[in-house]
């Protein structure tokens, strides 16, 4: 008999966790990508200047689960560390308020402890009681439901009272302002849901286990970037024998439908056929390329932003009635503009990852999410530093950043080659005068990118940054379903999908694959 054959079109961390995944249970795998590298929003980009060379990575910088990176090499009895180097880091943020002062998060709850009572002692006692409630939701959210499959209703029914019980329905901020007093530090334990496209202010609070998810494993950062562990992983899948083809764009999904199983096969039941077949299951077939090519296939992994796959991947016959009405109704998460550069000094009192907050929050994050407007002024912005803990990422005696700024996607309706420049100077004079002074007399070789290169090297809807917004209405259940409604052989793992963004969101998605698929080595 053939040996199975799965493609993963998309080559981010979802999708080369899907890969591994599926050649780990035997599988012929093929991850293909339409970059020149592997790694989606995790590109690492290297500009060689007169001064050396400096290394920025493109997108997640924040290791929050390692474990889920060693889990992968341990599949084939390896060891990520082989591959890889992890450091741990601290503070795991620098927060800097508009007035100047600033707040290390991290370390141990002391160290915690004493920062809050640094700015409100009353609230040392709240941050006790949110941990244990953020803990209780880990427990629920992460441990238990993290990895589980949310394509059937039943799954959602099960869990829905312990998440009412545990306040699913209030927002990050709300259950943030019901245990701590200072709007300072309200701010500091809600702004986390920025960090997978959320508005904390919409966001439910489940989305409060990535604080206690910090606590329970630390931040780390991969020496040489987190293109390092790309690296890593893709030295792990060519031993492993996975195909990897870059270059190669997906432009359709090829779909059809089978007879009826023979006895004693069993097939998922479809939820949904087209009707000149009601008697037949859908089943994808393979995957037609921009190159004019088409690869077969008996399954395919979607890591590509899981929006533009139902809207432009498939033919609408094949999508279900209730997809069609949900759809158009989506919410979308923010855009980015992200500024990449180096200094031809060092800043060695800003922290490896700094959280700079403007003077508004509420209002600046009303405008960018619910209006779609750009602020040029009063910016919230994160600024990454890898050289506070790897030098080697900048010659000697230079810093090497990149800061990210929330702007709106493309829904906005901005015109990025008249107001990317613009962005990019007024980011410049914001770091100036709030954390990188003398920035722009010192700043080397600074490129940037807009929600347009989001939408046309990534293929994200909208030219979003993290897919969806992580919403109730979008979550678990309502989420993009890990396994495609009414299409069988066709999956999703990705920042779109359950159970969301961010590093251990998409690797978790993968390993919800994992568990919907037959290991079929002998």
């Amino acid at each position: 008999m053939p040996i199975p054959h799965a493609i993963v079109i998309g080559a981010g961390f979802g999708g080369i966790a899907a890969a591994l995944r599926l050649r780990a249970k035997g599988y012929r795998v093929t991850i293909i990508d339409k970059q020149d590298k592997l790694g989606g929003r995790a590109y690492q980009y290297e500009r060689k200047t007169e001064l050396g060379t400096f290394v920025h990575d493109a997108g997640p910088t924040v290791i929050t689960a390692g474990f889920l990176f060693d889990e992968l090499f341990e599949l084939f009895g390896k060891k990520r560390s082989d591959y890889v180097e992890f450091r741990d880091i601290y503070p795991w943020y620098r927060i800097q308020f508009d007035d100047g002062s600033h707040f290390n998060y991290g370390g141990t709850v002391e160290q915690m402890e004493a920062e809050i009572a640094r700015i409100e002692p009353r609230d040392v006692d709240g941050f006790r009681r949110y941990l244990v409630h953020s803990k209780r939701i880990f427990d629920v959210g992460f441990t238990k439901l993290g990895c589980v499959p949310f394509h059937n209703f039943s799954t959602m029914l099960k869990c829905a009272p312990a998440l009412i019980k545990l306040g699913n329905y209030r927002t990050v901020y709300s259950m943030a302002k019901k245990y701590i007093r200072s709007e300072k530090l309200r701010r500091v334990f809600s702004f986390q849901p920025l960090l997978v496209g959320g508005n904390p202010f919409n966001t439910t609070s489940i989305y409060s286990l990535i604080f206690y998810l910090e606590r329970q494993w630390g931040v780390q950062f991969a020496m040489g970037g987190t293109g390092a562990i790309v690296r890593g992983l893709e030295k792990l899948m060519r031993e492993e024998g996975i195909e990897v083809r870059l270059g190669e764009e997906a432009k359709k999904l090829e779909i059809g439908t089978v007879g009826l199983p023979k006895e004693g096969v069993v097939y998922a039941k479809p939820l949904a056929a087209p009707a000149e077949s009601p008697d037949g299951c859908v089943k994808v077939k393979g995957v037609a390329l921009a190159s004019g090519r088409t690869l077969n296939a008996d399954a395919i992994v979607c890591n590509a932003d899981a929006p533009h796959v139902w809207q432009h991947l498939i033919d609408p016959k094949f999508r279900t009635r209730k997809s069609k009405l949900w759809m158009p109704r989506l919410k979308y998460s923010m855009g980015l503009f992200v500024l990449y550069f180096g200094t031809k000094r060092t800043y060695p009192d800003v922290a490896h990852h700094t959280i700079v907050l403007g003077k508004t929050y509420k209002k600046l994050l009303t405008r960018i999410f619910d209006k779609f407007e750009l602020e040029t002024e009063d910016l919230s912005v994160y600024l990454h530093r890898p050289t506070a803990t790897d030098p080697s990422m900048a010659p000697a005696g230079c810093d090497s950043f990149y800061v990210l700024v929330p702007v709106p996607n493309l829904q906005g309706k901005q015109d990025w080659s008249v107001v990317g420049p613009q962005m990019r100077d007024a980011t410049v004079r914001y770091l100036a005068r709030t954390a990188l002074p003398g920035l722009a007399e010192c700043i080397v070789d600074d490129f940037y990118v807009t929600p347009e290169h989001f939408a046309k090297n990534l293929n994200t809807m909208h030219g979003t940054g993290f897919s969806i917004q992580p919403i109730f209405s979008q979550s678990a259940y309502f989420r993009f379903h890990n396994k495609a409604p009414g299409i069988e052989g066709l999956y999703f793992v990705g920042a779109g999908t359950h159970p969301g963004a961010g590093m251990p969101g998409v690797l978790c998605s993968a390993k919800v694959v994992d568990s919907m698929l037959v290991d079929v080595r002998s």
